[in-house]
């Protein structure tokens, strides 16, 4: 049996089963608190078949997060499309590389994958205890990533997870097998409510066809789409698309404003490793059906959920599917 199969962790596991032992005895089916997720406004749906990620239909299930390569060479992607958030960091010489947080499907391949960063770390301290699959990391950072709550799945650890392509040069042709990093990750908690909320746009917001973000060495631009009923990302002004999917284009994108500063980190040739604080506050650009909202964004703690506003104060809804974050440097 698969691990989803079996799930039993994540925030709640706990109280649901003494829920259910309790009911069991006592001959009822209702009335245990903190037994399940309460009801949504939408429909009846509840947390538990909503995915908190997407806003569509899904089960509790763990969370991945795969550090994924994004130079030329990298490209293009396998299994990102099937990701539930995309994450755009900086790293150096003014490049980017992606963080792709994957619950509600795990595609069967996913690459190339990279090594991991500082602000990753930071960065998923608002889920509960992922998994964090990565081709490894500088030997200085590696202490930091042991302490962090998080599941660590480099090669190392479950070396039957990742395989090489021989269809390109290498470090571009590390993949992931998701299922298998999963099982040797251990206890890996089950997505959880990170601040976002999905539903009808507001009232405010203008018409926008097309928005680029530009880094020192890098730039995306992306441009609505009607008929995918998303924004068709491109590349370095190259289209994107995956090798098991076709296009990419999610249904939301977020491009959230931040401090990158120099860490206390660096490559091999001497660049200094960028750090993204993503605690903290700062202006957002929200992108969804054809719109843009100037709104805020606030993460008071690193455990705490991100959460986007608009300009009348009111919580920003996204629209249903995959959404991407692009940290932005300020």
């Amino acid at each position: 049996m698969g691990r989803r199969g079996v799930r039993q962790r994540g925030r709640g596991g706990a109280a649901a089963a003494a829920c259910t032992a309790a009911a069991l005895v006592l001959g009822l089916v209702t009335g245990c608190a903190g037994g399940g997720p309460s009801p949504t406004p939408s429909g009846g749906r509840s947390a538990q078949d909503t995915s908190y990620f997407t806003g569509l239909p899904a089960r509790p299930a763990p969370v991945l997060a795969v550090k994924i390569d994004n130079v030329r060479p990298a490209r293009p992607h396998t299994g990102l499309g099937q990701a539930d958030l995309v994450y755009v960091e900086q790293v150096e010489a003014g490049l980017t590389r992606i963080l792709a947080v994957f619950s509600s499907r795990l595609p069967p391949r996913v690459g190339p994958v990279r090594s991991a960063r500082e602000s990753d770390l930071e960065l998923l301290r608002q889920f509960d205890r992922p998994a964090l699959a990565y081709s490894g990391a500088q030997t200085a950072l590696r202490p930091l990533i042991e302490a962090a709550p998080l599941e660590a799945v480099p090669p190392g650890t479950a070396p039957r997870a990742y395989e090489r392509s021989g269809d390109r040069p290498a470090p571009h042709n590390l993949y992931l097998r998701p299922e298998r990093a999963l099982t040797a990750a251990g206890d890996v908690g089950d997505a959880t409510d990170i601040g976002l909320r999905f539903g009808p746009a507001p009232e405010e917001g203008r018409p926008a066809a097309t928005h680029t973000v530009r880094y020192p060495s890098a730039r995306y631009t992306f441009t609505w789409s009607a008929a995918d009923k998303g924004w068709r990302v491109a590349m370095d002004g190259t289209p994107a698309a995956t090798t098991d999917g076709g296009p990419l284009a999610p249904a939301t994108v977020v491009v959230q404003y931040t401090t990158v500063r120099p860490s206390e980190f660096g490559d091999r040739f001497g660049g200094v490793t960028p750090y993204t604080e993503t605690v903290g506050s700062g202006r957002a650009l929200v992108l969804r059906d054809g719109r843009a909202f100037d709104t805020r964004w606030e993460r008071r703690t690193a455990t705490g959920d991100t959460v986007f506003t608009t300009a009348a104060g009111e919580r920003m809804t996204f629209a249903p599917g995959q959404v991407w974050i692009v940290l932005a440097p300020e």
